[in-house]
């Protein structure tokens, strides 16, 4: 656990991110974090695995003495990146990394896809009912579009400790009941892969978007949220490169466009609405938007809820 700013725990609004592995907390809604942090609100992010079985994948960090101990590697990095984003504090969940799919990795005892998912559970609902976030953003559940095991688990355990926190007969031994207001899921939209494609056609460069991205039914209509990152754009890829192990500076799909581009196409992190107690809301997403469209912040309505 880094435990960057403790005494903040006690601010009135409180954030908690589930991720798979080191990395993740920077490619998904590192801007929405970093903007709630500077206005003060409680970042807590848990990772729930050490990021063991990841691949090398910038060629300078292919080296012996990295590989030899990828693991204090990838949780230095990750410790780097959070205070990057502006997290308060990072809980490691404790389970080792499962590997993609089919994976050797996959049939280890010790892999978060193969942990009791009581215990799984309780352990995260412990975390919620000390932080005592009003907010929690996870993953959707992606089987059949990014069926790694390590993220359907994230989303497998965050949606029931969501709920089981604020019940007094749910893990009476992980503390006072506390019960977060809402639960988002992060989304890659198509709006903005699509963007992101034409941009670099647009500029005549090679696109690292495939025709696999576009085989996939879009989702967009699901998206609750759309949180701007005009203000915090850059601590998206400075976080990324935080994660020297993972991140390649050349590659194309992070930074294959010009900086002053890429911060212009689609200049949102998005986010879908998937469970809610808010006075008002609905997670339907044709009842829960505003008359002038999405969502723009992870706390609307918890703050007027507050102040009144």
């Amino acid at each position: 656990m880094y435990n960057f700013n403790p005494v903040s725990a006690a601010a009135p609004l409180r954030l908690l991110t589930v991720h798979a592995h080191p990395d993740d907390e920077a490619s998904k809604g590192a801007a929405t974090v970093a903007a709630l942090h500077a206005e003060g609100v409680h970042c807590v992010l848990v990772c729930c695995t050490g990021g063991e079985a990841g691949d090398v994948l910038n060629p300078v960090m292919d080296v012996p003495e990295v590989l030899s101990d990828l693991s204090a590697v990838r949780r230095a990095e990750l410790a780097k990146a959070a205070e990057i984003i502006g997290y308060d504090e990072v809980v490691m969940l404790g389970y080792r990394d499962s590997g993609m799919k089919d994976s050797d990795h996959n049939s280890r005892p010790d892999a978060f896809a193969n942990a009791d998912t009581h215990e799984a559970v309780g352990r995260l609902v412990a975390i919620i009912r000390r932080v005592r976030p009003q907010v929690i953003v996870t993953y959707p559940d992606a089987r059949g579009e990014y069926d790694h095991p390590d993220h359907v688990q994230v989303h497998d355990i965050s949606v029931p400790a969501f709920h089981a926190a604020g019940d007094p007969d749910s893990y009476p031994e992980a503390g006072p009941v506390w019960q977060p207001l809402k639960l988002y899921y992060t989304m890659w939209s198509r709006a903005r892969i699509a963007g992101l494609h034409e941009k670099f056609l647009e500029l005549d460069l090679d696109s690292p978007y495939d025709e696999w991205w576009f085989e996939r039914p879009s989702k967009d209509h699901l998206i609750t949220t759309q949180v701007s990152t005009t203000d915090h754009w850059d601590v998206r890829g400075e976080a990324l490169l935080a994660h020297a192990t993972q991140i390649d500076p050349a590659s194309k799909f992070w930074f294959g466009l010009p900086d002053d581009v890429a911060r212009t196409v689609h200049p949102f992190d998005d986010y879908r609405l998937g469970a809610c107690y808010v006075d008002g809301y609905s997670v339907d997403p044709s009842s829960v938007l505003p008359a002038e469209g999405h969502e723009d912040d992870l706390f609307a309505g918890i703050r007027t809820e507050m102040v009144s």
